[in-house]
Parts: C-alpha cells; structure tokens; sequence
C-alpha cells in the first residue's frame, strides 16, 4: 500500500508560479513511477507530468515547457514546479505513484489539490 497526501495549491495569478508536494509513505520501495494529474471541472482528469524511479520525465504537451516535475528521494516527495501559470491550469491536481508487487501492478491516488489561477 501507498499513501499520497499532496498540499501547495492556492490561488495564484495568470502568469505566476506555484510548487505543488506530493508525500509518499507506505511501500516505497515498490513505487515505480509516481506523477501529476489534474481534473478541471466538467473534464476528465488528464497526464500532466510523471518521473520514474529511473529518473526519466514525461510532460503533456500543454505543460511542457512551463511545468518541471522533480524530487526528493530523502523526503519521499514528487513536486510540481508550475510557471507561467495559464487561467486553464485552473484544476483539481491529483499526485499518482503506481507500484509493483511481483507481477501486479498497482495505482493509487492522493486526494488532490485545488489551483486556482485568476486575476
């Protein structure tokens, strides 16, 4: 089992920056991938960004050159450093590790994080 609590949303400004924190606990040492996701109101949660544990980064295109996903193998945390924040950032983000044990593989979730971006 892995547990993810995010925090670091808010209200930010259109052009502005915000880093978000995704703390694991639990089974870390089966985590393979962990990343972020965001699910604006009426859509479908969409890929914003993930890191392997190899270190190997993926970015969706409407984020990639604004958005860098980086972390701390000390603290157990993934982060989202946003910049050059857009209103249609504005979304619930969502932190997902997905780990393996044997040959299962397993998703979970944290329970989210608000960014609102407005003037």
């Amino acid at each position: 089992q892995v547990q993810l609590v995010e925090s670091g949303g808010g209200l930010v400004q259109p052009g502005g920056s915000l880093t978000l924190s995704c703390v694991a606990s639990g089974s870390i040492s089966s985590i393979i991938i962990m990343g972020w996701y965001r699910q604006a109101p009426g859509e479908q949660r969409e890929f914003v960004a993930a890191i392997a544990r190899d270190g190997a980064r993926d970015y969706a295109d409407s984020v990639s050159s604004r958005f860098a996903i980086s972390r701390d193998n000390a603290k157990d945390t993934v982060y989202l450093h946003m910049n050059r924040i857009e209103p249609d950032d504005t979304a619930v983000y969502y932190c997902n590790a997905e780990s393996m044990s044997g040959p299962r593989r397993f998703g979970y979730w944290g329970q989210g994080t608000q960014v609102t971006v407005s003037s």
